[in-house]
């Protein structure tokens, strides 16, 4: 049991690193050809079926880039494509997705004040929402291509809405969130597997065969890709938002949620703005942090956390409660711990319970036996310097309550 729960948790460490180091390749090169394309300037004698061109400096050097809207006349002999970070930052993300929720559904991804479930069901919801997200948005999309994209846009934005009011009826808050920006990734990582790449390849096939490309193909593709380009912000918001349970765990999340989106566009609008060389649209920060104020104000409405009845422990935190150790590892946590990590924490400065974690009841204390264990048990990561005084002896009295339990 030692080896297995200190092995996961660098696991999910490690999976996380990678997650973070794929998501800043793919927003980087996203982020950076959207500026581009923007920039980019129509001048006479550019090549044939060149749609304009760029010079930029950096590193000490010059760069000229030329864009085709449809492609040139011959294929290059080398040709990079943009494709394994959008992949990879997917992939990454849904192994953090079982890793930490799946996984540890009990405590992270079931709630059963919001809709009792078994695991086994929890999942194949997850899972069917992730996939029934892509399936929704990509029938809209090839139904309006082309017809009307700002009504499409407004339409995909109440059904984000839908989504967050629904995802708030179903798993816990904190799942509720992720699951929003999981659903909203796999759209985005989908228009690239599903879309981009697939009629890049059409459009290089046609070059290879000497046939002139279909242009429908970088229409639909700049769809997708503009779509992206709106969505990367808010998915940001909603994976760093388990972190904050005043996002999450709070009566209006979904509606905190929804708003977020609204910034996601304000700001990209500015910078895209700025990129095409259209303006100075500052007026867009200044509605974005009125949006945010407006967030900060439903967080606090009706009151910071919504309380919660002490469900039915599950199995495995039955056999912590059992466990003959538990009666001076509760006193321990109870004494050191639920000042913070209570409904109503009385420690000085401290307003919510921090990441949402609650150690004020046998049961919450069982549930969360594995992170007391890696908190404050191998680790002295808690409390924050030791702010409560826990001494050696009831660190390795956690060890062994959490190693011996079950034994």
């Amino acid at each position: 049991m030692l080896d297995f729960a200190i092995f996961w948790d660098w696991l999910a460490f490690a999976v996380r690193w990678l997650h973070v180091i794929t998501g800043i390749a793919w927003i980087g090169s996203s982020f950076y050809f959207v500026a581009l394309d923007l920039g980019l300037r129509q001048r006479p004698g550019l090549p044939a079926g060149a749609f304009g061109e760029e010079w930029q400096v950096h590193g000490g050097g010059f760069y000229h880039i030329q864009k085709y809207l449809v492609a040139p006349s011959e294929m290059p002999e080398h040709l990079t494509w943009f494709k394994w970070e959008s992949y990879m930052t997917w992939l990454s993300g849904f192994a953090m997705l079982a890793i930490v929720y799946y996984a540890g559904a009990n405590l992270f991804l079931i709630d059963p004040n919001v809709l009792p479930m078994s695991v086994p069901v929890a999942i194949l919801v997850s899972l069917c929402c992730l996939a029934g997200g892509w399936l929704v948005y990509d029938v809209l999309c090839r139904f309006l291509i082309g017809k009307a994209d700002t009504a499409l846009m407004v339409l995909l934005y109440f059904i984000l809405v839908f989504i967050a009011w629904g995802l708030t009826h179903i798993f816990s808050g904190r799942a509720a969130f992720l699951h929003l920006g999981a659903i909203t990734a796999t759209i985005m990582s989908a228009n690239v597997f599903m879309v981009i790449i697939p009629n890049q390849k059409i459009v290089v096939a046609d070059l290879i065969a000497g046939r002139k490309p279909d242009p429908k193909y970088g229409k639909i593709a700049k769809q997708r890709s503009l779509h992206n380009n709106y969505l990367t912000l808010p998915v940001l918001f909603l994976m760093l938002s388990n972190h904050y349970p005043l996002a999450f765990g709070t009566q209006f999340s979904w509606v905190i949620a929804s708003i977020v989106f609204m910034i996601g566009v304000l700001i990209r609008h500015y910078f895209n703005s700025i990129h095409a060389r259209k303006g100075n649209p500052t007026w867009t920060w200044l509605v974005a942090a009125i949006l945010f104020v407006v967030i900060i104000w439903l967080s606090t409405v009706p009151k910071v956390l919504t309380g919660e009845a002490d469900a039915k422990p599950s199995a495995q935190a039955e056999i912590y409660l059992a466990d003959a150790h538990f009666p001076k590892v509760r006193d321990t946590v109870m004494g050191r711990c639920s000042m913070c990590h209570a409904e109503e924490p009385v420690q000085e400065g401290i307003y919510h319970a921090p990441k949402g974690v609650m150690l004020d009841t046998d049961a919450r204390i069982a549930e969360h036996a594995r992170e007391i264990y890696l908190q404050a048990g191998r680790s002295h990561a808690m409390p924050p310097a030791n702010l409560t005084h826990v001494t050696d002896e009831e660190r390795r009295l956690i060890v062994t309550w959490f190693e011996g339990a079950g034994e």
